[in-house]
């Protein structure tokens, strides 16, 4: 089962290179744009080459959520797409777009509000985890807000929307270059907000957790700790795994590139789900065994929840092997057969 939404046809009308591995898409629907918050993000289907997901030929939908770039302005939908050539398909799907191409996407939803009444502000992106970003600190500059932001990246030319973000915050936007052997400075950065301040991060999971890591170090409360992922990383590389689901008298293998919700859906198991990001918790199911590791890659399930391995949010995460073992995983649905 999925979340109930309305899907429009959009036209794709502009692309924009902001970086070597980011593509910018404006998209324009028939009946005119919504308004949008700062935060919010637009689901879109997109046509995948089923071979990559252990099917044969053809192409099929499948749901990805794009954040919304910048402030609203009434004329059309921003959105930006890093490229991965080892991801799940989805971005290579969306880069082979051209002007004029046609695909489905929902009005705008919100599960990153940002709130307007904090007496401080600290911004943190991780790589495309700016997107969202991007809205936030051109709002909150236009307001006169006290705002930081700190940019993670791999390497200058991978700084999507910098002179944007310069344009906004001036010296209070702040990089931090891996190839410069840069980190970003979470604890001093932290220690120095007022009290009651905010703080909003978008990025891969370990950043997430080194985030939150900070913020309780510093005691602050996790109420005024907001975040978003893409999860896209774990703690291990992609691997292929086994998939049981006795409940269906199923047995199969997602491959290193596809995602374990996908397949899911391609063996006609229906799972609840919404985010696709790991942070709503619907889609997390039962698991009834496991060999080897899960690599939870959610930001929904505690930690004694992970370690205890008796759940996992299907949408984001996945399973390595051992000893050059492939994992394996059993997982109980919430398919009942009708009582006869």
């Amino acid at each position: 089962m999925k979340s109930s939404r309305h899907w429009l046809e959009a036209t794709v009308t502009g692309l924009r290179d902001v970086t070597p591995t980011v593509r910018e898409f404006t998209l324009q629907p028939p009946e005119g744009v919504e308004p949008h918050e700062p935060g919010s993000h637009l689901q879109v289907q997109i046509g995948v080459v089923a071979g990559r997901f252990g099917a044969g030929g053809g192409l099929r939908l499948h749901t990805r959520s794009y954040s919304l770039i910048g402030q609203s302005d009434g004329q059309a939908y921003r959105i930006a797409v890093k490229r991965l050539d080892d991801g799940r398909g989805g971005s290579l799907a969306m880069w082979r777009l051209e002007v004029g191409d046609r695909l489905r996407i929902t009005s705008p939803q919100n599960h990153f509000p940002l709130d307007l009444a904090a007496p401080g502000y600290l911004l943190v992106a991780g790589g495309i985890g700016i997107t969202p970003l991007i809205g936030m600190a051109q709002t909150l500059a236009a307001r006169g807000a006290s705002v930081q932001l700190c940019f993670g990246a791999r390497s200058a030319e991978e700084l999507a929307y910098w002179p944007d973000l310069q344009a906004a915050l001036g010296a209070q936007a702040q990089a931090a270059l891996a190839s410069h052997g840069e980190m970003i400075p979470l604890s001093p950065k932290i220690a120095a907000l007022p009290a009651n301040a905010q703080m909003y991060v978008c990025g891969p999971v370990p950043l997430l957790d080194a985030a939150r890591r900070a913020w309780v170090q510093a005691g602050r409360p996790l109420s005024a700790l907001r975040y978003e992922t893409f999860g896209s990383s774990g703690r291990f590389a992609p691997q292929a795994f086994e998939v049981s689901v006795p409940r269906h008298q199923l047995r199969f293998e997602v491959a290193q590139d596809a995602g374990l919700l996908d397949c899911l859906e391609l063996e006609g198991i229906q799972a609840l789900y919404d985010c696709r990001r790991g942070e709503c918790g619907l889609c997390a199911m039962d698991v009834l065994s496991v060999q080897g590791e899960i690599d939870h890659r959610d930001v929904f399930l505690s930690d004694e929840e992970k370690a205890g391995n008796k759940r996992i949010c299907v949408c984001v995460s996945r399973v390595v092997g051992a000893d050059g073992s492939p994992g394996k995983i059993t997982l109980d649905s919430a398919y009942r057969p009708d009582a006869r």
